[in-house]
């Protein structure tokens, strides 16, 4: 079983537009690292906030000297556990989303930068799982997990335009730089899942905000290769201006790291 299943959108503007303008904005961030040692391999800028009252995120990723190669934009509907989603890395134009149609959710997936899409069209299954709608399943399922039952739930592998039934576990209570948290693993529940990568994440106990991720990145090297990483959000969402997230939607992404 190759690691790609397990590996877990933008507007340009010149003002802030009204429908955000005056809503909260919470940004965070986030480095990921090699999964064995300190390397930073690139970084992350999260940021959440409402337009037209829907909850949104926006996912800015940078190179380890702070210029973006990537951008994700997550807008939580119809179900936030099931959001619809964009990717794209400027870097090889790949691109990845869902959105939702007259005739169920559209998956599309662009191998190349200049290829045309591949869409398919897909009934979502009940309690299916949608790219960072994982978060929102953790938390729906929250008193579950640290009871020491496993929840299995469909996940979406747009590359497969198929889900896959994937489980998380609950694992050891443990304190994460001195804070009290949970450990959780999450892995293909089929009978092959053993030869697959599995992904471990790492809850606060107190307020069940995500401290830690660990497994097969959507990232992928400069040879393409998706990476084995360790994802550290290091301190909580703070609140930002609603300036600062309209330059993050228009920010320029560069097609390479290195130089």
């Amino acid at each position: 079983m190759p690691r790609r299943p397990l590996r877990l959108l933008a507007a340009l503007l010149l003002m802030a537009p009204p429908a955000f303008a005056g809503t909260d904005v919470l940004r965070q961030e986030a480095i990921a690292y090699a999964r064995k040692g300190d390397t930073v391999l690139y970084r992350e800028s999260h940021w959440r906030y409402r337009q037209e009252g829907v909850a949104r995120r926006l996912v800015l990723y940078r190179c380890p000297d702070g210029r973006a190669f990537a951008r994700k934009t997550v807008v939580e509907r119809p179900a936030a556990q099931a959001p619809d989603f964009d990717f794209e890395d400027a870097r090889d134009g790949y691109r990845e989303g869902v959105r939702t149609g007259p005739g169920g959710r559209v998956v599309y997936v662009r191998d190349v930068g200049d290829a045309r899409p591949k869409e398919r069209t897909l009934s979502t299954p009940p309690g299916a799982v949608i790219d960072a709608g994982f978060d929102a399943s953790v938390r729906q399922h929250w008193e579950a997990l640290r009871s020491g039952r496993g929840v299995t739930q469909p996940f979406l592998l747009p590359s497969r335009f198929s889900f896959v039934p994937v489980k998380l576990q609950p694992g050891p209570a443990v304190r994460w730089n001195g804070v009290p948290a949970q450990r959780l693993s999450m892995k293909l529940d089929r009978w092959y899942g053993f030869v697959a990568p599995t992904m471990e994440l790492t809850y606060a106990s107190e307020d069940r905000r995500l401290l830690e991720f660990a497994g097969i990145a959507t990232i992928r090297d400069e040879e393409g290769r998706h990476q084995d990483v360790r994802i550290v959000f290091p301190q909580a969402a703070t609140p930002a201006d609603a300036r600062a997230l309209q330059g993050a939607l228009a920010t320029p992404l560069v097609r390479q790291c290195r130089g």
